[in-house]
């Protein structure tokens, strides 16, 4: 049986196509749903309708390839957004889909269900507007209310007015321990292992895996504030897509590294749709 799961993210809209336990595929579009949700509390009509579109051309998509179960769901964007109800209504007239509003709880069980499978650890999984973290021996279990795309739109690549924002939205953090391996999940995780491999063409095979220690993480944090966002495009690995927002998202995963004192995370193609799949039964 083919299934399809459609990830509304606050940064980008993403399409899995699995069958029989398999991956198949993924794929992406950049839409910005959460563009300046942190600064209005509102999804803007036209990030809204671009996103809407995207989910309406990946579930077509899934049509095409024989889906007998589409599933979509929502995160940060959608259910911190006063009128976040208005792009689920959006979806609904386009494709007929009901759009699961995840909470940032069930979040972080989706990303531990697919990146870990069943083994010992934790996750990060950085998104547009809010970062889970979970480790479940140590009973660590956070959603936390910032993201790429809110970092930039609070503070653009200003490290010195990055710094205090990403250190009080982490200070939940502080004193809480870590325990096995970690695993980072999402587009920054993988933009991260992306360049520190030099790929020219993203290859999801080599990027799994991927093991990124504090220092590279920190180290690449450094190198990213000294880039323009146009310099930072030519970087080999660099998804373009997220040139502009790389910078304070790889700040906040180095403060969150540093604060539980992690010495490397693992990269995993595996996240929070294989998780929505095992969540759902299926």
């Amino acid at each position: 049986m083919k299934v399809a799961v459609i990830d509304i993210g606050s940064n980008s809209v993403r399409l899995m196509l699995w069958a029989d336990g398999t991956t198949l595929y993924k794929k992406v579009q950049t839409t910005r749903l959460g563009e300046s949700v942190a600064l209005t509390g509102r999804l803007l009509p036209e990030a809204i309708e671009r996103s809407a579109l995207a989910v309406k051309a990946f579930y077509e998509l899934a049509l095409l390839e024989g889906a007998e179960k589409i599933f979509a769901f929502a995160t940060a964007a959608v259910r911190s957004a006063v009128n976040g109800g208005d792009f689920c209504t959006r979806v609904k007239t386009l494709t007929g889909i009901e759009v699961d509003v995840v909470s940032g709880e069930t979040e972080a069980k989706l990303g531990v269900l697919g990146a870990l499978s069943g083994e010992e650890g934790g996750i990060i999984d950085i998104g547009g507007a809010s970062t889970e973290l979970c480790c479940e021996q140590t009973g660590l279990f956070v959603s936390l209310d910032v993201g790429a795309v809110r970092l930039y739109d609070l503070c653009g690549d200003r490290k010195d007015k990055l710094l205090p924002v990403i250190r009080e939205k982490i200070s939940c953090l502080c004193g809480r321990s870590a325990k096995g391996e970690f695993f980072a999940i999402g587009g920054t995780a993988t933009t991260l292992a992306s360049v520190k491999l030099g790929l020219e063409e993203y290859d999801a095979d080599k990027i799994h895996g991927t093991e990124i220690t504090y220092a590279e993480v920190s180290a690449l944090s450094s190198l990213f504030f000294t880039r323009t966002k146009e310099e930072r495009e030519k970087i080999a690995g660099m998804d373009v897509r997220r040139a502009d927002v790389i910078s304070g998202a790889t700040y906040l995963l180095e403060q969150i590294m540093q604060t539980l004192s992690l010495e490397r995370v693992i990269v995993s193609e595996r996240d929070n749709m294989e998780g929505y799949l095992i969540w759902r039964g299926i």
